[in-house]
């Protein structure tokens, strides 16, 4: 796999597991019932994206590990879901 392309797949990757992160551990302002005038109660109480941009990392490493190993190292690429997943015909 080229560079620009396993960067690209990273990336990819990434913004991916950014958004099923952000909600996690989440407590709003209406959880805190510390309401400030002029937001919406569904705001974050207190900002954590630092936090949220490491463990994404961390993950999106992990998952990018194990994608590499599957498609470079083992040989199995999108061409090969129909022997994984048959169809019911």
């Amino acid at each position: 796999m080229p560079v620009a392309t396993a960067m690209a797949v990273y990336f990819i990757f990434w913004w991916l597991v950014l958004f099923t992160m952000l909600p996690i551990g989440l407590r709003t302002q209406a959880d805190e019932d510390d309401v400030v005038l002029g937001t919406t109660p569904s705001a974050p109480h207190k900002h954590r994206m630092g936090r949220i941009f490491l463990l994404t990392t961390i993950v999106t490493t992990i998952v990018f590990a194990i994608f590499y190993i599957v498609n470079e190292k083992l040989g199995y690429g999108v061409g090969d879901l129909p022997i994984f997943f048959p169809t019911l015909d």
